[in-house]
């Protein structure tokens, strides 16, 4: 304890007794949407609105296979802001912390504390229960901020009857959406806009201490709440996809590969297809629309120059590809997702970096770039070769795993914080992501396997793990998979238990 609090009482003089010293250290403004996939049009969406965020991935470096570690918030998120995987911080379910089972783990924005920098958080970063638990601090680690602002809007505090559900009812783990007659200041994502350029005007006038403001925007979360004007507009209802041949799709998928259908969606028809997919589009330009808004004021106040920006999504998203929609499955679309860096004086600009990478790199990639201390066990590698030259290869492969047969509730999240064995009711699968190949194994193969090539087939409709002409790729694929699985464990091999009774929160000594 002795010597965090050293640590940290040096940081602060050092930060405070010399104004050059602090304008040397870069800012960081961290923006993470909800269940947001790809559909942007840097991402060559050519149905998706999203100016403002065209225009930051313009500004630095774009990653177009980025990946989520699990396609779950509270896993992912958990994950993303400790640096490790979820076979290392014990959290494979929601409404869970890593304070439960590794309480002495620094987070990344701990760490920028612990080096001097103010942080603070807007909206949502660590797990939420959305939409109920909008305007608390949800499932926070109050280690990781020195202030919280938690905002609602109508779409929690007013409009929730008059959502439509395929579960009445029910918003936030089943389709639901509406078109609601307020503008964006009214709703809780609009509000979270404001309380970060109010932090930003903050920072602005106190130049002592570099920042880490993390903005989480809720949108495009279920329910799809956003300003019906202008946005459900820009998205005709009569223009919406539908994914064709479904059922010849799922013939070559292993039952476990599509066993995050959920039942409520035997009632989609292809009218509220199109409904709910011209919402989800819609909360993403609404979202968009934030962001611009903050942006803009980062500029207005000569922050940028010295500020990293980063933008992300905790997982991936169905719209019906493969007979799915939401999250939790291993294919691209749910474990996927938008990355954008832009590192003034370090990164480059307008330029794609195509190599497979996880978000489990953002940690070590910030710390890096803002000489930051971190724990000695972080699992992710420094992208920062990639924002300096984005042909950069660095690891090469990316790794997603999922937990099934958990159970629901609370036998679900007892379940999926046993030993990462197959217990005869509980397995996991484990996606690897290379360049070429999407490669999934459940239950180590014994449930089924995947292989798809996305050379040719970048929407993964052909499964051609069985075929005898890829033998041989499966034989490699397989081998190494099993050696990134490994990595993704702690030193002990075992994943961390949840530990009984409450834990105290401690800046320094948790």
């Amino acid at each position: 304890m002795l010597k965090y609090l050293s640590l940290f009482f040096l940081a602060v003089t050092s930060f405070t007794s010399s104004l050059g010293a602090a304008d040397k250290q870069p800012n960081v403004l961290f923006i993470i949407s909800d269940d947001l996939n790809n559909n942007l049009g840097c991402y060559e969406d050519p149905q998706a609105k999203t100016p403002n965020l065209d225009k930051l991935a313009a500004r630095g470096v774009q990653f177009n296979n980025s990946y989520c570690s699990y396609p779950l918030c509270g896993p992912s998120r958990n994950s993303l802001l400790t640096g490790l995987y979820p076979n290392s911080t014990g959290i494979l379910a929601n409404s869970q912390i890593f304070r439960q089972t590794i309480p002495s783990q620094w987070s990344m924005p701990q760490a920028f504390r612990l080096s001097g920098y103010f942080a603070a958080r807007v909206g949502k970063l660590y797990h939420y229960n959305v939409p109920r638990s909008i305007g608390t601090n949800g499932h926070d680690d109050p280690a990781s901020w020195e202030i919280e602002l938690n905002p609602a809007g109508v779409d929690r505090l007013e409009e929730e009857p008059n959502i439509f559900s395929l579960t009445p009812g029910q918003f936030g783990g089943t389709l639901s959406w509406f078109a609601s007659p307020k503008s964006d200041k009214f709703h809780t994502d609009g509000l979270n806009a404001q309380d970060a350029q109010w932090v930003l005007e903050r920072c602005a006038a106190r130049t002592d201490r570099p920042f880490f403001l993390a903005l989480g925007f809720f949108r495009p979360h279920t329910p799809y709440v956003a300003p019906k004007d202008p946005y459900f507009g820009w998205y005709p209802e009569n223009e919406m996809r539908i994914v064709p041949d479904i059922k010849a799709d799922q013939a070559d998928i292993p039952a476990a590969g599509l066993a995050s259908y959920k039942k409520e969606q035997d009632a989609l028809t292809d009218d509220l297809r199109r409904k709910a997919l011209q919402a989800y589009y819609s909360s993403i330009s609404f979202m968009d629309a934030q962001v611009g808004s903050v942006m803009d004021t980062l500029d207005r106040l000569g922050l940028a120059e010295n500020t990293i920006i980063v933008f992300t999504s905790d997982h991936g998203y169905h719209t019906g590809e493969h007979g799915l929609w939401q999250k939790q499955s291993l294919f691209e679309e749910s474990a996927r997702v938008p990355l954008l860096i832009v590192a003034p004086r370090v990164s480059a600009s307008g330029r794609i970096a195509k190599s497979p990478v996880s978000l489990v790199d953002v940690f070590p990639t910030l710390a890096e770039l803002c000489g930051v201390e971190t724990p000695d066990n972080l699992q992710g590698q420094s992208l920062v070769p990639m924002l300096k030259d984005p042909d950069f290869v660095g690891r090469g492969w990316a790794i997603t795993q999922v937990v099934r047969n958990a159970g629901g509730g609370r036998k679900q999240r007892a379940a999926a914080n046993k030993d990462a064995e197959t217990d005869g009711n509980r397995f996991f699968g484990y996606s690897l992501r290379t360049p070429k190949w999407r490669f999934t194994l459940w239950d180590d193969g014994k449930r089924g396997r995947e292989l798809y090539d996305h050379d040719t087939d970048p929407k993964e409709l052909t499964n051609l793990a069985e075929k005898p002409e890829f033998a041989d790729t499966v034989k490699q694929l397989t081998t190494q998979l099993s050696a990134a699985t490994k990595t993704t464990f702690p030193a002990s091999g075992k994943t961390p238990e949840l530990k009984a009774g409450l834990w105290a929160p401690n800046l320094t000594d948790p």
